[in-house]
């Protein structure tokens, strides 16, 4: 997902959760930051590197590939973006480096999205916005993994929009994925950027939805493809359906860690105490725009009557630099990346433990 869900959408959600305008603010620029917290973003702040939650295309040009750098990127995208549905799902052919990579692929509601919300309750509003994007992109990102992988992450030319017809009949439009960096896609020619197709299994270019560019993380799209670990058959990809369920989980986990429901469980959305707002919620969801930040801001300003301020991924910074050591953590810079370190932890530990090697070891574990 982008920033007008992971910002603007999740500050949506907040408010209907029972937030204060404060505390909405606070959890939708952590979701947010998610996408920013780079190694060299916190070399600038002082910060430590394993609170690392993206990495910048400049740094994963110069990543290793090799099997501990292979693991340091998996650590990071399969914790915060791609986080694995089943890590013991049931599959028959392949090498065990395939069986690997195959229970990392990204989905909703599997046993480590428990753990991410679980995780989160009474750690404040940053651990909250943290769980929000990792919850969020499950839904957009399903079916992907967060590691280099041909065989999983490949696109081909087997690959439509399916757009519904006044008659109920469905179109499909062909996609062409292009690699134009610096270019805008073009939804109305079906013309997407993409990373360069590179044979290699392991190559960085086969991570994630790279080989789809942007499009999974485009609201309004329905989509069929190929994908090889599903043997070539065709997968459906309802976006639209997607994403309202991915926000109505929002509003409910958001409920369960104000306090408001005893329990987090699977399967299970707030969209029915969403009534009065759940056309307009649809309607932002549904309509064809690469970009809904807008729509979703003026949702928002409606729901809490005040100006939501743009991202400012420096907003926090000069309280956390500015503060003594021992007072870091209780920043809301210092909470961000002691919530980041313990949500890889987590992550890194079971995906171990279920016998995946992909990642490594599990990082340092985040102070009590």
């Amino acid at each position: 997902m982008q920033g007008d869900f992971h910002y603007y959408a999740t500050y949506c959600a907040a408010m209907l959760a029972g937030y204060d305008h404060k505390d909405s603010l606070l959890i939708c620029h952590a979701a947010q930051l998610v996408d920013f917290c780079s190694r060299s973003w916190l070399k600038k702040a002082g910060g430590p590197s394993d609170a690392a939650t993206t990495q910048l295309q400049l740094e994963m040009m110069d990543a290793r590939t090799d099997r501990l750098g292979l693991c340091d990127i998996t650590r990071i995208w399969a914790s915060f973006h791609f986080l694995p549905r089943d890590l013991y799902a049931e599959i028959k052919k392949g090498s065990k480096n395939y069986k690997d990579k195959y229970r990392m692929i990204c989905g909703p509601n599997g046993d480590l999205l428990v753990e991410t919300v679980k995780l989160a309750k009474g750690k404040g509003p940053a651990a909250a916005g943290i769980a929000m994007h990792v919850l969020a992109d499950t839904w957009a990102h399903t079916y992907f993994a967060g590691t280099p992988s041909l065989v999983i992450n490949n696109t081909n030319h087997h690959f439509y929009e399916l757009i519904p017809k006044e008659n109920g009949e469905t179109e499909r439009v062909k996609i062409v994925f292009a690699h134009k960096p610096g270019t805008p896609d073009e939804p109305d020619k079906g013309l997407y950027i993409s990373s360069i197709y590179q044979a290699s299994e392991d190559s960085i270019m086969n991570l994630g939805h790279g080989r789809a560019g942007h499009l999974p993380d485009y609201s309004y799209i329905h989509y069929a493809y190929l994908p090889a670990w599903a043997e070539y058959r065709e997968i459906i990809k309802d976006n639209p359906s997607d994403y309202e369920k991915a926000f109505g989980q929002m509003v409910y986990a958001l409920k369960y860690l104000r306090g408001d429901a005893e329990e987090f469980q699977k399967d299970t959305y707030a969209i029915g105490e969403l009534e009065e707002q759940i056309d307009t919620i649809r309607g932002i969801i549904a309509k064809r725009q690469p970009d809904a930040s807008e729509d979703w801001k003026a949702f928002g300003e409606r729901l809490s009557k005040e100006e939501i301020p743009d991202f400012d991924m420096d907003a926090y910074l000069d309280a956390y630099r500015g503060a003594e050591k021992a007072a870091k953590a209780d920043t809301y810079l210092g909470q961000f990346m002691e919530a980041a370190i313990r949500q890889k932890h987590m992550v890194t530990a079971q995906i171990l433990e279920s016998g995946n090697r992909l990642v490594g070891i599990p990082p340092r574990k985040a102070k009590k």
